[in-house]
């Protein structure tokens, strides 16, 4: 008799379930995914996403393609004007100033990123530390980071860029000797991501001590540690993704900081050796001759002032986007 029955069930077929037409079955999306989507409806937010990933993409392709290395001086042509064979004019050098531009947003967009990566390391991983531990390790944490605060952080970066000219500039021995080199090999810019790293994390660790603050006592937190698991698993499984939202945000609203404080070093010569151009330095150069020769300040301030309005305008489309109120908007 069971056999029977089992006979008959296997041979009756199995309803299914269609979707009415014209209508998709509700499938679960991701958190990322709907993060993206909403990003993509933004317009000011896609267009600087653009905007950058063509500078990104000149500043890694155009110099090779380039007639001019942006070293080669034309003496006989000083400050020329716009032209066919150089548009955007030239130098008191008679450098070709696309050539520069190009090589310049090379340099600021490496800076701005990898300084950020430097400061979105350090902040990330003290914010977990003293947000998950309490007691006197986040005491300790907080109270460095209070007294970097009450610092002035530019200051503070101008010194730190003056001992490491003074120490890597020259012909170093020693220890320094490798630094040395390095620092030569990146045309000056080691000692500013030194001196960007030791400054900027504060607000990152700041955010992310607030962040890890408010999950620390979720329930999700509280079943892992009831199933054994130890600081190390809660804080990489639970706690880190679950404050990646605010640091990519803070990482895109950081990175023209980052820029900025790159070329206002380079302005009072504490940023790039030259010959190597940097935004900032090319500004420096051009504002002895700004009032006979604008064009030479005028295309490295709007490249300067186009890439930090995209970084904020994309930081502001994210923000928006990774915000779990917006979600049903």
């Amino acid at each position: 008799m069971s056999e029977r029955i089992s006979g008959e069930s296997r041979a009756r077929p199995q309803p299914q379930i269609v979707s009415p037409p014209g209508r998709r079955s509700s499938v679960s999306r991701g958190f990322w995914t709907d993060a993206w989507r909403r990003l993509v409806r933004n317009p000011l937010a896609m267009a600087s996403l653009s905007f950058l990933s063509f500078l990104a993409l000149l500043a890694v392709v155009a110099p090779v393609f380039l007639p001019y290395s942006h070293e080669k001086q034309d003496l006989l042509a000083l400050y020329a004007s716009p032209s066919a064979a150089h548009w955007l004019g030239t130098d008191h050098l008679g450098r070709d100033l696309l050539s520069r531009l190009l090589i310049g947003a090379r340099i600021s967009l490496t800076v701005g990123l990898v300084a950020e990566c430097i400061i979105i390391s350090i902040g990330t991983a003290l914010g977990l530390v003293a947000g998950y531990s309490g007691g006197w390790v986040d005491s300790l944490i907080m109270r460095v980071v209070d007294a970097l605060y009450a610092f002035p952080d530019l200051l503070l970066i101008i010194i730190v860029m003056s001992y490491l000219k003074a120490q890597l500039g020259g012909s170093t021995l020693g220890w320094l000797a490798p630094f040395a080199g390095m620092n030569k090999a990146l045309g000056g810019l080691l000692g500013v991501f030194i001196a960007l790293g030791l400054t900027s994390w504060l607000t990152t660790c700041r955010l992310v001590r607030g962040q890890v603050l408010s999950l620390r006592e979720r329930e999700y937190v509280e079943a892992a540690r009831a199933l054994g698991a130890g600081s190390g698993h809660v804080i990489r499984a639970h706690l880190l993704p679950n404050t990646l939202g605010p640091i990519l945000v803070a990482a895109t609203l950081g990175v023209p900081n980052a820029i900025l404080l790159e070329a206002s070093l380079s302005f009072i010569g504490l940023g790039v050796d030259p010959p190597m151009p940097s935004w900032g330095l090319m500004i420096s150069e051009g504002v002895q001759a700004v009032q006979s020769y604008p064009h030479v300040i005028l295309a490295p301030a709007i490249a300067v002032s186009l890439t930090l309005l995209a970084f904020n305008f994309l930081g502001d489309g994210l923000r928006d986007a990774l915000d779990p109120l917006l979600k049903r908007a």
